[in-house]
């Protein structure tokens, strides 16, 4: 997300606030007895609710803005596979349920869409409009009329065996139709790759925190689960 050594301040600081929305989510998720402790604004509860689909659209508009896409979604891969052996480690010292391992979840599937860049940039709008669309459509129909098989390796695709269950679950479809929908927003918003608002005062301390949160996001991700989840381990 860089052009001329500027990064697009506002696509970091959209990130750094859903990751920060991810936390308390899970925070909230850790120890349902906090729910009562205060309300959520409204904007908060609406990103915990769709903050999974937003990081997906987010990526694929921030793949039309970077490089070495290929690269990084190896990177991203390879951290959601070290929290699914982590989910693995944790079951067999009886701190999760066997329903609670991450089999496939959003590192998996951002780093499978970001692998798949390279082949979907060569898409003229006009053909990934309708492919988009095509999944999304795709994704929900599994969703509401389960596809159950016996195969079970397809479940990356969301195509679930009897008995599949996972501790955060981001199947192919419908989140590479989001992908690909994202990757059009930034063809359409960010034609140049300039920032839309060169005027904001980006030195702004909680503005600064924000961007930086987005910046490392993935790191933010995958420490957050473990210190989180052993913080409330310890106090309830």
């Amino acid at each position: 997300m860089k052009k001329a050594g500027n990064r697009i301040w506002e696509i970091d600081a959209l990130r750094g606030f859903l990751i920060l929305c991810v936390i308390i989510a899970h925070t909230l998720f850790y120890s349902t007895s906090l729910l009562h402790l205060f309300s959520l604004p409204k904007l908060v509860r609406f990103v915990i609710q769709y903050g999974g689909t937003l990081f997906v659209l987010l990526s694929g508009l921030s793949a039309t803005l970077g490089s070495r896409s290929f690269r990084r979604g190896v990177l991203v891969f390879a951290g959601g596979m070290l929290l699914t052996l982590g989910s693995y480690g944790a079951m067999s010292q009886g701190w999760l349920d066997k329903s609670m391992i991450i089999r496939f979840g959003v590192l998996h599937l951002l780093g499978c869409c970001m692998m798949l860049y390279p082949l979907l940039k060569k898409i003229p709008n006009a053909a990934l409009l309708p492919l988009g669309l095509l999944f999304v459509t795709l994704g929900f129909w599994f969703q509401l009329q389960p596809v159950m098989v016996s195969c079970k390796y397809l479940f990356p695709l969301g195509l679930r065996y009897p008995g599949f269950a996972s501790g955060d679950y981001f199947p192919i479809l419908p989140h590479l139709g989001w992908f690909c929908l994202g990757i059009l927003l930034g063809r359409a918003l960010y034609p140049e790759k300039k920032t839309l608002l060169p005027r904001v005062n980006t030195a702004n301390p909680i503005l600064r925190f924000i961007c930086w949160c987005g910046r490392n996001s993935l790191y933010i991700f995958l420490l957050h689960l473990p210190l989180l989840g052993g913080l409330m381990m310890l106090l309830f």
